[in-house]
């Protein structure tokens, strides 16, 4: 898709569809909705007034109403599309209209339409909090470039429908400047370039996206971007002793990849690298294929388990985005990618297997394997010098019972890291829930055998002892663990995003590294 920005009279400008939005200024919760125009021209409002003064539209988030050659306008079409209650606008909402007003074009078979940019001073401020053109701006491309890809990549009879054309029509103002416009614009495109490159590798089946091979992609990516790159396998398991990543490798006839990825900020001329600067580590469970091990899951539902490294894959699109708008804070990130298979050679229940720290853990359960790689990558990361910590993984179906698929978990040992990942929310418009991570849970992971053990043997509060398990191996590194299971994976079509991988974690990475820029 070609996204242009374009600062123009959207009256004048000929395209097959304009999208505009709308919000609800009704005040009170239960009053009638009161649906407003976010543009100044007199043009668009004309062609909408006798619609919008019908009440069949009621800009609900997400809602459009289609006019076929509007009086006044070049645009053969005009597309109404809703953002909800104009008091709670936020960069969330402003996100899904855009990708609302994309998804409205593609099954009329549209290939070129224009979005005009929301101009919130077309209402008076009793109505609307503005929200920073700046943001406004990166969250409605960033939803319109993800609402374009359609995850049907393998079928034989697939038809192009992505946009050829998209132009995002703006005007200036004091409030909103072309330079605030035209950043936010920018950087929205580098953002939902990095979570689509996320969603896309989620998306392969496990016979074509291999550990090796998500080690090739990432390099590619790495070497397209200008970072650094390293990519192992099982020799340098073996080397640094990574028995709890090895345990749950050694069962596939594949083998395991352990993935470095290192950005390193430039320093400006003259100055010297800054003393006790943090360094971020960013690591991810990369499990290409999970069938549960030994312990394998039911067959219903097992082929989703390709989406089982959408916790890699979304640290792989964070560095993607990271080496482009380049923070001035070092990041390295550490992927653990293997296949959990059931094999003569695999780990079994009962087993106590020695973790790169020296921990000993004695597996109950195989299926609990994502926490094993992602201990020897926490520690692994903290050896190469890693002073904050982050991991994402689809790490248990405990947390998706907890909170469905609308929020993801959110566990942390350091209230300032936690504080700076929900601040992050605010811009990313991603929704993460916290839960506790208190060590009066940790007797459920006590083993009589060993020094820990890799469930808390119920299935209460599964997805607080695996956040547990973990923190035992980052210490006192300040550290955030997100648990996306119930969120990696869209399981039906939404007004703004297509069925199947989200790209979820990537925007609120990428803005917990920047809160640590120098």
């Amino acid at each position: 898709m070609d996204a242009k920005l374009l600062f123009q009279d959207a009256a004048g400008f000929a395209t097959p569809m304009l999208a505009v939005f709308a919000v609800d200024i009704a005040t009170a919760n239960d009053a009638e909705p009161l649906p407003a125009l976010l543009s100044t021209s007199d043009a668009v409002t004309d062609a909408a007034e006798k619609v919008m003064a019908s009440g069949e539209f009621k800009a609900g988030l997400g809602e459009t109403l289609l006019l076929h050659a509007p009086n006044g306008l070049k645009a053969e079409r005009l597309l109404l599309v809703g953002m909800g209650k104009a008091k709670s606008l936020s960069v969330d909402e402003v996100r899904k209209a855009g990708g609302a007003a994309v998804r409205a074009a593609k099954p009329r078979g549209l290939r070129q339409i224009a979005i005009v940019f929301p101009e919130d001073h077309a209402l008076s401020d009793e109505h609307l909090d503005e929200l920073p053109c700046m943001l406004m701006s990166r969250a409605l491309i960033e939803g319109a470039s993800l609402a374009d890809p359609d995850y049907d990549t393998y079928k034989s009879d697939r038809k192009d429908t992505a946009l050829q054309t998209l132009s995002i029509l703006a005007k200036e103002t004091e409030k909103s400047t072309r330079a605030e416009i035209q950043q936010g614009f920018d950087e929205g495109l580098i953002v939902a370039a990095a979570q689509n490159f996320t969603r896309s590798l989620v998306n392969e089946p496990g016979n074509v996206l291999t550990p090796t091979v998500l080690g090739q992609r990432a390099a590619a990516m790495c070497a397209e971007m200008g970072l650094k790159c390293e990519v192992f396998s099982t020799e340098k398991l073996h080397e640094l002793k990574m028995g709890a990543f090895w345990a749950v490798a050694q069962g596939s006839a594949e083998p395991p990849a352990l993935i470095v990825m290192t950005y390193e900020p430039k320093l400006e001329k003259g100055k010297s690298p800054v003393k006790d600067a943090p360094v971020m580590g960013l690591v991810g469970k990369g499990i290409t294929f999970d069938t549960g091990g030994i312990s394998i899951k039911p067959a219903d539902g097992m082929e989703k388990m390709k989406y089982d490294m959408a916790g890699a894959a979304a640290m792989i699109g964070a560095m993607r985005a990271i080496a482009q708008l380049k923070p001035k804070v070092k990041v390295i990130s550490v992927i653990c990618s293997a296949e959990n298979m059931p094999d003569g050679k695999s780990f079994k229940p009962g087993d106590v297997v020695t973790a790169m720290s020296g921990k000993t853990i004695e597996i109950v359960n195989t299926d609990a394997e994502g926490r094993l790689v992602l201990a020897d990558g926490l520690h692994y990361a903290k050896t190469l010098g890693c002073t904050h910590l982050i991991d994402a993984a689809t790490l248990t179906g405990a947390c998706v019972v907890a909170l469905g698929m609308l929020n993801a978990g959110l566990f942390s040992n350091n209230e300032e890291a936690c504080e700076r990942f929900q601040n992050s929310l605010k811009t990313s418009g991603e929704k993460f829930w916290r839960l506790p991570c208190t060590d009066d849970y940790r007797e459920q992971i006590n083993s009589q055998i060993a020094d820990i053990r890799n469930t808390g043997g119920t299935r209460w509060g599964g997805a607080i002892t695996a956040a547990l398990f973990l923190k035992e191996f980052v210490g006192d590194t300040p550290w955030v663990h997100l648990d996306i299971a119930g969120c990696a994976w869209n399981e039906e079509v939404k007004p703004a995003i297509a069925k199947g991988p989200t790209g979820i974690a990537v925007r609120s990475i990428l803005e917990w590294v920047r809160s640590y820029s120098a």
